[in-house]
């Protein structure tokens, strides 16, 4: 995550006005799409045209989204949430309607000419970026150990007392839980290799922790797959068949979502912002 702000007044007071929030970018959008959205400022977001492309927008104050209040409110999750929930949903409203760039959270600039001047400057590799994406979506793929699927632990035999006889159950169980692990990331490799040999193009991200994954067993694959639009009746039933080949893992299909995924990081920064990055 990064924040994009034009800088603050020198002496260190609040800043005032109000900012442009980038939310993505697109070769053209309905009007009618932007009307139903809502942006940072609760109004609805809007268009900024340049070099035959269109950046969507929200008004942000920048007492909240100026340079020094980002940096505090991104360590604020409450208020870190309620952002990227905007922020998503808008993203997610154009990507519906067609082919979208997003902005990365928090890409703030002073005015519509500094966006303008953002579109002008990476002109072509936003435009080529967008052509990759037009009729592609962003799927992804969760693969959880199964329950029930590691392999049972025998009573092990052996002397020694009760003491001894919970030792020797403990280090059964950890043995069959390692194994059952490295089964279940050998399917999940297989899992993902087929998955990425039908897509366009396939990330596999680290596995998301328990507590956020809300899941009762482990996660073991977190793939994000670019799928053209006439191909994913296909995909879907390539997932189906890999859960049916691969009990120890249960395959859950999520999306479609915007391309995060699969939007490069610019190769150099635009020359008008100051780009600072949180710790």
């Amino acid at each position: 995550m990064s924040t994009t702000a034009e800088t603050t007044p020198a002496d260190g007071a609040p800043e005032t006005g109000t900012g442009v929030w980038l939310h993505g970018v697109t070769v053209d959008v309905d009007p009618a799409t932007l009307a139903g959205v809502a942006g940072m400022d609760g109004a609805p977001v809007r268009a900024v045209r340049a070099a035959g492309l269109t950046a969507v927008v929200s008004a942000a104050p920048l007492a909240e989204y100026g340079e020094a209040a980002l940096r505090r409110n991104l360590e604020d999750l409450a208020w870190l949430e309620r952002a990227a929930r905007t922020h998503h949903t808008v993203v997610d409203a154009l990507s519906r309607a067609g082919a979208v760039v997003p902005a990365r959270l928090a890409t703030v600039h002073r005015d519509d000419d500094r966006v303008a001047g953002v579109l002008a400057e990476r002109r072509d590799e936003l435009a080529a970026t967008l052509a990759r994406l037009t009729g592609r979506e962003e799927w992804g793929v969760k693969g959880y150990v199964a329950p029930g699927a590691l392999p049972g632990t025998a009573e092990p035999a052996g002397g020694g007392g009760a003491g001894a006889a919970y030792l020797r159950r403990r280090r059964a169980q950890l043995t069959a839980r390692e194994e059952g692990q490295r089964i279940a990331a050998d399917a999940a490799a297989t899992v993902h290799a087929a998955l990425a040999g039908y897509a366009v193009a396939a990330r596999r991200h680290a596995p998301q922790d328990r507590r956020l994954s809300g899941a009762a067993t482990a996660m073991v694959l977190n793939g994000a797959y670019l799928i053209d639009r006439s191909r994913l009746a296909g995909f879907s039933e390539l997932v189906g068949a890999l859960a049916d080949g691969h009990p120890e893992l249960r395959l859950e299909l999520t999306g479609p979502w915007p391309p995060y995924s699969f939007v490069a990081e610019p190769s150099a920064e635009p020359a008008h912002p100051v780009r600072r990055e949180p710790a």
